[in-house]
């Protein structure tokens, strides 16, 4: 079903935010928010090393305690096994702190040394659980020089793991954050592209307007100037009132064209006829901001202005599917199918080429076609998108 613009302003309703709607509380929340499990796990990599560390060496000492239980070692394994685990709690904060060190150098450099703490490492391990273990366990043991070593192997592979865990980990995070700021350096550059394109159709629109003004003048129509400063003045303040980068309901889309159209109006009269036919379901859909208006001027430029009584312009737009299909058509002299098929049809085409591909990459479709009427048609269409969804 279609409407006419003039119908607008009663069918528009304001699109629910996302921040609007209220906001379901779990009631392990407050639980949640107590342990530090309501934000990313690594949004603090202090508090997420102290907590694995921590998770990490209380699983050792169970597993060595049951290991030992069920070879029927005694109650005494739990002394034995406390002071390992301990032990290596103690020597992997020392590890760390080395490694947050080595990690900032060379690949080759980082490997070696870090090779070499964990062997170090693992010759003080291997002895204190040597001595722990002929101290609790084996009373009557007396271990001596090269076998204090006897446990190296094993507590060797432990903190190989543990090394390559800690790395691992913080590499990482240190790919994340730089795809994150990658990401943003992306975000940015789209967005200053973007800017750029819109802030490239304010100059060429006042070209035109200002030259028709200075006609006018020229001529002593000073009513008709006065009349076409302030609605300039008004097309200016409803346009710049929305940022370069963000998108606007269609239905603001169209009152914008219609002020654009006004201005227009003042110089063709009666040889401009502007036609809307908007689909209801679309007034709430989302699109670049002042999209549309290079599309109407290009439609001036080439059907109306040659003509001596003017052209007929249609701006319609429908919905299709997950799709909003958006075309402005003239009815001009026959010369639509020579501007179709030109390799380049303006700034103004190229400039909205470039803005939809910005805005949706090769989700949208853009094309030029001759017309039944003999005009110059483009079709636009964009992904579906209403308040909330963009």
């Amino acid at each position: 079903m279609a409407t006419d613009s003039a119908t607008l302003e009663r069918r528009v309703t304001a699109p629910r935010r996302v921040s609007d709607s209220p906001k379901i509380q779990s009631p392990a929340d407050p639980i949640a928010r107590g342990i530090g499990l309501d934000r990313p796990f690594f949004d603090d990599k202090n508090r997420a090393f102290w907590i694995l560390q921590s998770i990490g060496w209380t699983g050792y000492f169970f597993l060595r305690s049951l290991s030992g239980f069920a070879n029927s070692m005694g109650w005494m394994l739990l002394v034995h096994t406390l002071l390992l685990t301990a032990t290596g709690y103690s020597l992997t904060l020392l590890m760390a702190s080395l490694f947050r060190r080595l990690i900032r150098m060379k690949p080759l450099w980082t490997l070696v040394l870090s090779l070499a703490a964990v062997i170090i490492a693992s010759g003080v391990f291997s002895a204190i659980e040597t001595w722990s273990y002929a101290t609790f366990l084996k009373p009557g043991a007396r271990p001596v020089g090269v076998e204090y070593f006897g446990a190296i192997l094993l507590d060797f592979a432990l903190l190989t793991a543990w090394t390559a865990l800690y790395y691992a980990i913080n590499y990482f995070l240190v790919l994340e954050d730089q795809i994150r700021a990658h990401e943003k350096l992306e975000s940015q550059a789209s967005s200053a592209q973007l800017a750029m394109l819109r802030y490239q159709l304010n100059p060429h629109f006042l070209f035109n307007t200002l030259n028709s003004i200075s006609t006018l003048v020229l001529l002593k129509h000073t009513e008709r100037a006065n009349a076409m400063l302030a609605r300039l003045s008004s097309f200016l303040r409803y346009t710049l009132a929305n940022e370069p980068t963000a998108k606007v309901t269609l239905a603001q889309e169209v009152e914008t064209l219609k002020l654009y159209l006004e201005i227009e109006k003042m110089r063709f009269e009666d040889r401009l006829r502007p036609h809307f036919k908007i689909d209801p379901d679309t007034i709430g859909a989302r699109l670049p901001s002042l999209l549309l208006q290079p599309l109407i001027e290009n439609a001036i430029k080439y059907a109306v202005t040659p003509a001596e009584n003017g052209a007929d312009i249609w701006i319609t737009a429908t919905h299709e599917g997950h799709a909003v299909r958006i075309e402005v058509a003239d009815n001009g002299n026959g010369e639509g199918g020579e501007i179709a098929a030109s390799p380049s049809t303006g700034v103004g085409l190229a400039n909205i080429r470039d803005r939809l591909s910005q805005a949706y990459g090769a989700a949208h479709r853009f094309q030029t076609k001759q017309n039944e009427q003999g005009g110059f048609s483009v079709v636009v269409e964009i992904p579906y998108e209403t308040g909330e969804s963009a």
